[in-house]
């Protein structure tokens, strides 16, 4: 069935983000920051995609949005007015389907409605229209137990739009779905908001898939990471319905492609690491990417098989990854100097060829001497070879990268540095005791080279 052209956008702004910043105080002092700066405007009539790598702050600044959560500087205005508190004029629709397991299909659709007061039979009227139009007619009395994942969601969609938000806001509402429950939901909920069967003004969407982002926004704002900051905002001006092979629509993916995979490359990020360098500042340790270096290895002898270079887009596409699944691949790719990303294409460099035609004890050689040019590394070798068991708790260097990351981000990242290490035979691991360890050195071979 053809759609109709969405709601015409308005000069009307609905929501205003003016300089909204988002940090979080850590025991030590420091604190992490995880929105920077944000300036958007969001009009009547629009979809919005909010896109970027994981751990980015979408999901934290459309809680911010929906005044769920405060900036920690900024304002944020609805209808002109600052948000300063839930906004009754906004609903949710979460990741995880969120309903009460001890109410029914119709009392979880109700719910937000009978918060506001609103007389039962108002509340029953609404719920048996909604039940319908979502494609949940014939469950009202049913738990969420017996319902399927698809079904759970359908369940989120209709209790949010019961209480009519001007605003609709989801939380990568598609990605704890299969893929064919995912698709049909997809083009169910376009499919209401374009021939406006919803009373719904605006959507604003968090999603990391970048196929998902350019079939159903009007719009889609791509932000970097650590923190946060607006990278590029564009419009999609691809009719609907859109047809995924058409040549405006893989073009379109690959531009956004190029985009989100040049995040860590932003004039701004390199400006504010040269600020922070001349004002003498402590160093923060950059993040390393969760890259798992079997797939690290697959991908790239998959490129050097077709010649040293491919299309980033094609890649995910070819291998059934969201970009969220490749850009922590590409990145480990680039920290360790055996690839380079340009315009969305990953290009192998001359080390990243030697790697591919390496035999494993090379590999493994590579890694280890990309691995000693990285400050956790360094660090850990320093603490482990000063100790005279040569050995260090895990917790140790935990409480260090509390000093630059989160609680979970740092447990994360010493995850990340424990399996490259061992990858690399840096250094060894007892997970038993949860201690870092150098073998004792054997007089007959070399060590590697202690960091400066």
């Amino acid at each position: 069935m053809a759609r109709s052209t969405p709601l015409a956008t308005s000069p009307e702004t609905l929501v205003r983000l003016l300089g909204v910043s988002k940090t979080y105080a850590q025991p030590d002092g420091y604190d992490i920051r995880v929105l920077e700066d944000i300036t958007l405007d969001f009009h009547p009539g629009e979809f919005i995609a909010l896109l970027g790598p994981s751990g980015s702050g979408k999901s934290t600044l459309l809680r911010i949005v929906t005044g769920l959560q405060e900036p920690s500087y900024g304002t944020v205005l609805y209808r002109g007015r600052p948000v300063t508190g839930p906004n009754l004029k906004a609903a949710m629709v979460f990741q995880s389907f969120a309903l009460y397991p001890w109410l029914t299909v119709a009392q979880n659709v109700e719910l937000g409605l009978a918060a506001k007061g609103v007389p039962p039979a108002v509340r029953h009227e609404r719920m048996a229209r909604l039940v319908e139009l979502i494609g949940l007619d014939g469950y009202e009395d049913a738990f969420p137990k017996e319902l399927s994942g698809g079904m759970r969601q359908r369940v989120g969609f209709a209790r949010a739009l019961a209480v009519e938000p001007e605003l609709l806001c989801m939380d990568e509402p598609f990605s704890a779905l299969d893929f064919l429950t995912a698709e049909n939901l997809r083009s169910e909920l376009l499919d209401l908001w374009l021939d406006q069967k919803i009373p719904t003004q605006s959507i604003l969407m968090v999603t990391h898939g970048i196929e998902e982002a350019v079939f159903m926004a009007d719009r889609i704002v791509i932000l970097s990471k650590n923190p946060a900051r607006v990278v590029a905002d564009l419009p999609v001006p691809l009719p609907h319905p859109r047809n995924r092979k058409a040549p405006e629509f893989t073009q379109l993916v690959d531009q956004v492609y190029k985009v989100v995979t040049g995040w860590d490359e932003t004039p701004e990020a390199r400006q504010e690491e040269a600020r922070a360098e001349a004002a003498g500042e402590r160093p923060r340790l950059k993040p390393l990417p969760a890259g798992h270096l079997s797939m690290l290895t697959g991908l790239l002898e998959l490129v050097a098989d077709r010649g040293g270079r491919d299309d980033l887009y094609h890649l995910g596409s070819e291998l059934l990854l969201e970009v969220d699944d490749l850009l922590p691949v590409t990145d480990t790719a680039e920290l360790f100097h055996l690839a380079t990303v340009e315009e969305g294409d990953l290009i192998l460099t001359d080390l990243g060829r030697r790697f591919c035609e390496a035999e494993s004890p090379e590999r493994h050689a590579i890694i280890r001497a990309q691995l000693l040019q990285i400050p956790i590394f360094r660090l850990i070798l320093r603490v482990l070879e000063s100790k005279a068991n040569r050995s260090m708790v895990k917790e140790f260097f935990n409480d260090i990268l509390e000093e630059h990351f989160s609680v979970k981000d740092s447990e994360i990242q010493l995850r990340t540095a424990i399996y490259w290490g061992r990858y690399a035979d840096l250094f060894h691991y007892d997970p038993d005791t949860e201690t870092l360890y150098l073998p004792e050195p054997d007089p007959g071979s070399e060590e590697p080279a202690s960091p400066a």
